[in-house]
């Protein structure tokens, strides 16, 4: 993936506690999230509803933190 493809922004269906929303997230971020769900065998689902649960901002917002503070853990 070229830098400027890490930057483009996608929107992904995904299931939240039964209900289906749309997240608008950097092909970059999509794809570290995917990373992080197989490393913890969960599925991108299980994650984002995981990550729904203890936000405090958007949706979106959340996923980009609960990503940085991932890769920042020594």
């Amino acid at each position: 993936m070229s830098p400027e493809d890490g930057t483009r922004l996608r929107k992904h269906s995904v299931l939240i506690a039964g209900h289906r929303t749309s997240v608008s997230l950097e092909d970059a971020f999509w794809e570290a999230l995917k990373e992080i769900a197989g490393h913890r065998r969960q599925s991108l689902n299980q994650l984002v509803a995981e990550i729904d649960q203890t936000r405090n901002a958007g949706l979106s917002g959340a996923i980009r933190v609960f990503v940085l503070e991932h890769y920042r853990r020594p």
